[in-house]
């Protein structure tokens, strides 16, 4: 560890102390019963009102993953970045009613997970089972990605290394985190949110006022990344991207925007949050308060130019030897801001990555412990196991993140979360569209998702990145030449064949059309449907009313 920025560490970890104190403190904040029961730890009780949620909700979504690897993104590609800025405008009014179905649904049921429900939907332990896997897999890269940040940061402030001992700080980090959530649940990181979105609001003002008037200006910024972007690459020979989008990655960005968004709250950790929620005008008033966040959003990506126009050049990997592009963020603060406002900084995102990491191995956790250990492995296990369970395997889950980053390299950990996001889209149909119709049949929706799952994960492993060497899961950059449907090429020699796309739409597409074929082939036969227990299609409540009626019920 050499050229250590005491300042900015000092600061990192005070701030990195007081959350500490604060996720241990969480555990008598707003209890209203013991933590031995899953509904309270791994739900907060489901009594979070509007402000709380919405910390939660953003500090859920809004990762330190995020924070980092857009700008990084930008930096890299150009405009291509910019996908994550209409993704988070779209995904509010899209998930707006599913999200209050679900809500009302679960709390009449008690259901704690995605697949508590697609088990009551269906009743289909097979198929729930799928789910859960599907969660708990998608989640796992995830995590990993938090660390991705946060130690992006660390060698920023000068604790670089390989083996153990350069992920010692890690480990520690994690170490605390695991304890605190082990004691306090979900309680943990709603608290700690406050503290993050607090600082992270507080760095990007500071940062989109500052720098620019630094630099010379949003004008001359947007030429020198034009002028930067128009350049060949020394891997590939072409230009490293452009500040537009051209007619080669626009299918792509739009898809990959959409894709994006149809996924973000099917993964487990943001329906956690919402099932946390008291009422459904809490969920109502975060919708729309939530695209907030997504203006803090975009002041980030621009960050990726104003750090080529700053000169940025990221860190080298002393594991891999390559340049870690995570660091252009971190190295920007460092470079262009006083040493306590870093540090400030870092803590900012090194936070943003514990609320994020902590919620999604509590919705892991919640899925093994009542879709597998309860469903297969103890079906009498009282509420108090369960929360043992759960508590336990978030532990697991924390464990295996931090393996992940240890044992494999960052940069294909980094190419693991498109793994995850074609992944868990393969749920849509039995979690989200299920919310509104019984159409599918559980043998098609199981079939959908063998399918959808299979053809995401090979046309993932066909994708190559010439920039870093990588043969297989290479980027979520799809071209449509190389699209092969039983070694049938469709646009192959076409004018489409270099057009990209993201293959997690794709997937998607595949899945929900076996899911119809099968569907209808199973009602022909007429093979047995399930059980349906959920009751009525939707249910409505006011913020205090635990009393959930039937539509029309008087």
């Amino acid at each position: 560890m050499n050229h250590i920025q005491w300042v900015e560490l000092s600061i990192f970890i005070v701030l990195f102390a007081l959350v500490t104190v604060l996720g241990f403190v969480a555990s008598r904040w707003k209890a209203g019963g013991s933590l031995d029961h899953l509904d309270e730890w791994g739900l907060g009780g489901r009594r979070f009102g509007s402000w709380i949620t919405w910390f939660l909700l953003g500090g859920d979504l809004y990762t330190a993953y995020t924070f980092v690897a857009v700008p990084a993104l930008v930096f890299s590609a150009g405009a291509l970045g910019m996908y994550a800025l209409p993704y988070t405008i779209v995904v509010y009014p899209i998930v707006l009613l599913p999200a209050l179905r679900m809500w009302s649904v679960s709390r009449s049921k008690g259901y704690v997970t995605p697949a508590d429900f697609v088990r009551g939907r269906f009743g289909s332990p097979t198929l729930a089972l799928l789910i859960a896997i599907t969660g708990i897999v998608a989640t796992m890269p995830y995590i990993a990605l938090q660390l991705v940040g946060l130690e992006a940061v660390l060698r920023t402030m000068g604790i670089n290394g390989s083996g153990i001992v350069g992920h010692l700080p890690l480990l520690v980090a994690f170490l605390i985190l695991a304890l605190y959530t082990y004691q306090s649940g979900l309680r943990a990181p709603a608290l700690i949110a406050f503290v993050k979105d607090i600082l992270i609001y507080l760095v990007i003002i500071v940062a989109i006022v500052y720098l620019p008037s630094k630099l010379g200006g949003w004008s001359h910024i947007f030429d020198t990344a034009k002028e930067t972007l128009a350049k060949p690459s020394p891997a590939t020979g072409k230009p490293a991207g452009s500040i537009l989008l051209n007619s080669n990655n626009q299918l792509q960005y739009a898809t990959l925007a959409l894709g994006s968004a149809l996924a973000l709250f099917l993964y487990p950790h943001s329906l956690t949050s919402v099932l946390a929620s008291r009422g459904r005008n809490v969920i109502k008033r975060n919708m729309v308060a939530l695209p907030s966040y997504s203006f803090v959003l975009g002041l980030l990506a621009l960050l990726g130019y104003v750090a080529i126009t700053a000169g940025v050049k990221p860190l080298t990997n002393a594991a891999t030897g390559k340049p870690d592009g995570n660091t252009i963020v971190p190295l920007l603060f460092d470079s262009q801001f006083s040493n306590w406002f870093a540090g400030i900084a870092f803590a900012a995102i090194g936070i943003g990555a514990l609320v994020p990491a902590a919620i999604m191995s509590i919705a892991a956790a919640n899925l093994w412990t009542r879709n597998i250990y309860k469903e297969y492995i103890r079906k009498d296990a009282t509420p108090r196991q369960e929360a043992k369970q759960a508590k336990l395997a978030s532990l697991v889950v924390k464990l295996g993140a931090v393996l992940v980053i240890i044992l494999i390299d960052p940069q294909f950990s980094i190419d693991l979360q498109l793994i995850g996001g074609v992944l868990i889209l393969q749920t849509l149909p039995a979690v989200a569209i299920a919310l509104y119709t019984r159409w599918f049949h559980k043998a098609g929706l199981i079939a959908g998702w063998v399918v959808g799952m299979g053809w995401g994960l090979i046309m993932l492993y066909g994708i190559p990145n010439p920039a870093n060497g990588k043969q297989h899961f290479g980027g979520s950059a799809l071209a449509m030449g190389n699209l092969s449907i039983f070694g049938w090429h469709p646009f192959g020699g076409t004018g489409l064949a270099a057009v990209q796309i993201y293959p997690g739409f794709v997937a998607l597409i595949a899945n929900i059309l076996v899911a119809a074929v099968v569907s209808v082939l199973a009602r022909a036969l007429k093979w047995n449907p399930g059980r349906d227990d959920t009751g009525p299609e939707d249910y409505h409540a006011d913020e205090h009313d635990k009393d959930l009626r039937p539509i029309g019920a008087h």
